[in-house]
């Protein structure tokens, strides 16, 4: 009579071993794209310089570098962090962005003004060309919510630094209804935000580019 109970037991107990070193929940990686484009600026890209040739692709300026973004702890890290609430986040573990946000945000933001303005030499951090840029941006993200299946909203504010002239600041504020409940069209809708972002620092880069000789 005790003999069932045991081995009951015994198969009770390697079960729960054998789930124990189950195979692992497969981690799923995102990343942000550029995705402005000239016709996105409010107002006309600034004139080329004159050339020989015909020009292909963006045309010569001054120098654009993104410095060193700041961002909220809360999601300067690997995961996905879901706002479930007015006072509650979920960290997605499974679910993470391909590189650090500090570095994406102003490759992409670089990648969108480069497009927007036809400028070839726009750099971002960490380059090391981005520190001696005649033109400066400085970010702010002050919020960067991820809802899943509603929008990613990013706040940000942030400044143009015109060589001796003095600056230029601003604040965006960019809402992108995500297509889908997938976390890739959370990445897709921040992208978008992002877009949105670079076109109204676009406007205040501007001015530099329609003075230059």
């Amino acid at each position: 009579m005790t003999r069932r109970p045991l081995r009951m037991a015994g198969v009770v107990l390697v079960a729960l071993m054998l789930a124990g070193c189950g195979i692992s929940p497969t981690v799923h990686f995102y990343t942000l794209s550029s995705s402005a484009s000239p016709a996105m600026a409010d107002a006309a890209p600034a004139a080329a310089a004159p050339s020989i040739g015909p020009s292909i692709g963006p045309s010569i300026g001054p120098s654009i570098g993104l410095a060193p973004i700041t961002l909220p702890d809360v999601v300067d890290r690997p995961q996905f962090v879901l706002r479930t609430g007015p006072n509650q986040v979920v960290i997605a573990d499974e679910h993470r962005w391909a590189e650090p946000l500090k570095s994406e945000i102003p490759r992409v933001i670089a990648e969108n003004l480069s497009q927007i303005l036809g400028v070839k030499q726009v750099w971002s951090y960490p380059q090391a060309a981005a520190e001696t840029a005649e033109i400066r941006v400085f970010v702010n993200i002050q919020r960067f919510e991820s809802a899943p299946g509603e929008a990613a909203v990013i706040d940000a504010s942030w400044t143009v630094r015109h060589g001796k002239g003095a600056p230029t600041t601003g604040r965006s504020l960019a809402k992108e209804a995500a297509d889908g409940r997938g976390y890739d069209s959370l990445a897709a809708a921040h992208s978008r935000a992002l877009a949105t972002i670079s076109r109204e620092i676009a406007n205040a880069v501007r001015p530099d580019l329609v003075s230059q000789p």
